[in-house]
């Protein structure tokens, strides 16, 4: 007498759950290899690639998120005015509204002109700066909180509250995927811990949760899970997923728009897909031994970065959409010892970065990829007198939101040029005040997207990623 088997057992006794649901894009696409999709308008839980509004410049973005906020009069804006007025008090119209910081403290760091352009750079960032004629230094930027938390979700998503989709999001739910075996958006996070808010920095918000980011590993498996542990058949592999899909597609018929459940069987169908890909395009092993040098791989400081950075690059020559790397904790934050704090930052970061933009662009990729390197905020231009015992020369800076300083290369960015400048002090952005919805505006106008039309409809309103704020696209940083 046989068994009755009803739907649970058929899974447990299958393994393999909703990632049935793949074996369709599996059997063809490994034949014949993705075909692209042009849609007028974006299917919600669709990673087909989508047509763009205009013409694009970037088809690809890599952010180098570096969290805690850079010090910007000690990276890259100058103040010569820091250095005559060192140890006095700051002018009243810029006295530190929550005083807590002290005398004016200039930079230890030493400024000089890069490249053909003369672009300034700090003697900490050699590596960068040898792209000066690449780069757009913006020194106008400006943000609405100085805590941690809500400038990154200002940075971010662009408003100063949480729960937000980050512009990763956005894009990748505007225009798809153009690599059906990879995700649209991958996240690089450090293998020692997780950023300053978690796994909320690659959160898709109320957007579809299949347009969040996907982490890759840099130590270790890359992606965990990925590999069956036993190994079949190729026929009994796809006979298993062909019924496992019907099954699938009855289920998610009787539940129509619940999304997890939707993201869930895309994030399935990707695992299998990405059982025949992943593992090629994170094997950094196949690059030469010149290349890995160039990133740093045999340097202890630089490995970790280095190998993400080459990670990032070698997922945008793939077809991802959006690459971030993030650094554990807020290693930017230097309340304390400041000078050791940023020498560490860059000395980890400098050469990787700078190897990434030589690599993209002798591979004919920067032409194609907006690299983006900022934090939340910057660092008082005052000292701070965190703890006991604090001396001259090592000293803190504060959160800074009044002004500071980003950069962007490639992607369709005209490189060797400064935007805006911040008061003799480096305290308030003054000429060509940038605020985060300008700077949003223009990266989604270099991947061929209108910030106006770009909307999604949540609780009864049309939101947009530049939300309230009149965002204008910073036409004199483009190409």
């Amino acid at each position: 007498m046989s068994k009755s088997v009803n739907r649970r057992t058929l899974f447990a006794n299958f393994g393999t759950g909703i990632g049935g649901l793949a074996l369709a894009s599996i059997l063809s696409d490994s034949i014949q290899g993705s075909k692209p999709v042009s849609r007028s308008s974006i299917d919600s839980s669709s990673l087909a690639p989508h047509s763009t509004h205009r013409s694009a410049r970037a088809t690809s973005v890599i952010q180098l998120f570096m969290h805690g906020g850079p010090s910007h009069v000690d990276l890259l804006d100058p103040k010569p005015a820091l250095d005559r007025f060192d140890g006095t008090n700051p002018p009243a119209e810029i006295l530190d509204d929550e005083q807590r910081t002290q005398y004016l403290l200039k930079s230890p760091f030493r400024f000089k002109p890069h490249g053909e352009s003369g672009v300034a750079f700090s003697e900490i960032m050699p590596n960068v700066a040898k792209h000066a004629d690449d780069i757009a230094v913006i020194r106008s930027m400006f943000t609405e909180h100085r805590n941690h938390e809500q400038a990154i979700w200002m940075a971010q998503t662009g408003l100063i509250t949480s729960g937000r989709p980050n512009i990763a999001s956005w894009i990748t739910y505007a225009l798809g995927s153009e690599n059906q075996n990879l995700p649209a958006y991958v996240v690089l996070p450090d293998p020692s811990g997780l950023p300053v808010d978690g796994i909320r920095n690659w959160s898709s918000g109320w957007l579809p949760p299949v347009f969040q980011g996907t982490p890759f590993r840099s130590d270790g498996v890359p992606v965990l899970h990925l590999t069956p542990k036993a190994s079949r058949s190729q026929t009994i592999r796809e006979s298993r997923l062909k019924l496992l899909r019907k099954l699938n597609l009855n289920h998610q018929k009787k539940r129509p728009s619940e999304q997890d459940l939707e993201a869930r069987i895309a994030s399935f169908e990707l695992a299998a897909r990405m059982q025949l890909r992943a593992s090629d395009a994170l094997d950094v092993r196949q690059e030469s031994a010149k290349t890995q040098s160039l990133y740093g791989l045999d340097n202890p400081t630089t490995a970790s970065y280095g190998l993400r950075c080459l990670m990032a690059r070698r997922l945008v020559e793939r077809g991802v959409r959006f690459v971030q790397l993030f650094m554990k904790g807020q290693p930017w934050d230097t309340h304390t010892q400041n000078t050791k704090g940023l020498r560490s930052c860059c000395a980890q970061t400098d050469p990787p970065i700078g190897a990434l933009l030589s690599d993209l662009k002798r591979r004919g990729l920067l032409d194609t990829t907006l690299v983006l390197w900022g934090g939340e905020f910057g660092r008082t231009p005052g000292a701070e007198l965190r703890g006991n015992n604090v001396t001259k020369g090592n000293e803190g800076r504060d959160h800074h939101p009044y002004g500071f300083s980003v950069w962007a290369a490639g992607g369709g960015i005209q490189g060797g040029q400064v935007r805006g400048a911040t008061d003799d002090f480096g305290y308030r952005s003054i000429v060509d005040r940038t605020q985060t919805a300008d700077l949003h505006a223009t990266i989604l106008h270099l991947m061929g997207l209108d910030h106006d039309l770009l909307t999604y409809q949540h609780n009864g309103r049309s939101e947009r990623l530049t939300d309230v704020y009149k965002a204008n696209v910073l036409h004199s940083l483009l190409a």
